[in-house]
């Protein structure tokens, strides 16, 4: 969910500061792409880190280029297919020789797998001298086959998909392309979160780890209601033209960030940082930070409509959270942040609480990007080395104590 397409915003001002590898996150101007980038940065720290090799592709490749798997025809749960279907995605690091050492990392909303590059290394959350690590590009992120770049089905002819879709097609990059029968773990942030849920029930036993962060494995009322108005905003623009865009859709565009930035973090944080005369500066970022077409809209529309239909109790045929968190076979480590307007947090305090996962709350008014504010990326790396290491507690904001 950022990009400069969507999830990320700008940062600026007085906030920022870099202590032994805890960041403090800065005040925000928000267009949403600069925002995870920004949280994503301010995730990620140094930390000690071990080693192993062995590369998993079948031809040398340059390590983290752009890579493509050519899946053919992706049938979608729908009955729908996805024609000529690549999916976009980047590795870095080696696999060992148990192949026990992979973990798969997909794209938040709008993000690509691009932005997650510099978050990869040694020193970081994610530490390549121990990990072979898969960074995907979700459907519909514009690299991955989408709305804005097929050319068999452009634009709103590009059928729907579901959050479970986009992990069909990962778990097919893993087995059929990659050839590994397991992993390590699999995480993510925001949509990225979603699609670890959902790869905990689609595959149960796939995979020892599962980091979902500010994600979720249902979409709420509240939720729903967000992404409806930020694809009403993008077809009541003139150029949207019934789905048969007719030029930039700027303007549109500005409104749907205009609506994120206010969800993005908390209305505390929002106040605290952005005075009432800096309003007009503050729109005047946000407007300028958000240019696309119609293909760029199609693919946000797509997005979304994925994200509202998640709901991971109703895909096992069961009535609730609780009923369905006893699915998952891998251990878990959920971190939500309770201040969260972007992705509502309920549903996923629900569902670890019912899986008896690790929680980690984050005490924060900067909301959604809260694993920015307090750091997250040290407990990750202790739970994918040693997950009896991390216990459930609540980590506060250095600004609130």
């Amino acid at each position: 969910m950022f990009t400069h397409n969507d999830e990320s915003a700008q940062c600026r001002g007085n906030r920022a500061a870099v202590v032994y590898g805890f960041v403090r996150m800065p005040p925000m101007t928000n267009s949403l792409r600069s925002a995870t980038l920004t949280l994503l940065i301010l995730i990620i720290l140094s930390w000690p880190a071990p080693s192993h090799p062995q590369p998993a592709q079948t031809a040398p490749q340059t390590e983290g280029a752009q890579q493509f798997a050519d899946l053919g025809d992706l049938r979608l749960r729908s009955g729908g297919v996805i024609r000529d279907f690549r999916l976009g995605y980047r590795t870095f690091g080696k696999l060992n020789a148990e192949k026990s050492n992979a973990i798969l990392w997909p794209s938040w909303l709008g993000g690509k797998s691009q932005d997650l590059v510099q978050f990869i290394g040694p020193t970081k959350v994610v530490d390549i001298s121990r990990y072979f690590v898969i960074l995907v590009d979700a459907i519909g992120d514009g690299v991955t086959t989408s709305p804005s770049n097929s050319k068999s089905q452009p634009l709103m002819k590009f059928p729907e998909f579901t959050i479970r879709d986009m992990v069909e097609s990962e778990h097919r990059l893993a087995t059929e392309i990659l050839h590994l029968s397991h992993l390590r773990a699999v995480m993510g942030l925001s949509m990225g979160g979603m699609q670890t849920f959902e790869w905990g029930i689609a595959y149960p036993d796939f995979m020892d780890l599962l980091i979902p962060m500010v994600g979720s494995p249902q979409s709420t009322s509240y939720d729903k209601l967000l992404w409806t108005a930020q694809i009403d905003a993008i077809e009541l623009d003139p150029a949207w033209n019934h789905g048969n865009p007719t030029g930039p859709m700027d303007r549109s565009l500005g409104l749907v960030e205009e609506i994120g930035s206010m969800n993005l973090t908390s209305p505390a944080y929002r106040v605290a940082e952005t005075k009432p005369d800096g309003v007009n500066a503050l729109l005047t970022e946000i407007r300028n930070s958000a240019r696309g077409d119609g293909g760029n809209a199609c693919d946000r529309i797509r997005q979304r409509q994925a994200i509202m239909a998640l709901d991971i109790p109703a895909e096992l045929g069961v009535a609730t959270l609780e009923q369905a968190a006893p699915k998952v076979h891998a251990k878990l480590l959920v971190i939500v942040s309770p201040e969260d307007h972007l992705v509502n947090p309920e549903p996923a305090m629900k569902f670890a609480s019912a899986a008896g996962a690790t929680l980690v709350k984050l005490d924060s008014p900067c909301g959604h990007l809260s694993p920015g504010c307090i750091s997250v990326g040290p407990t990750v790396a202790r739970f994918l080395a040693d997950p009896a290491s991390v216990h459930g507690e609540t980590l506060q904001d250095a600004a609130k104590r």
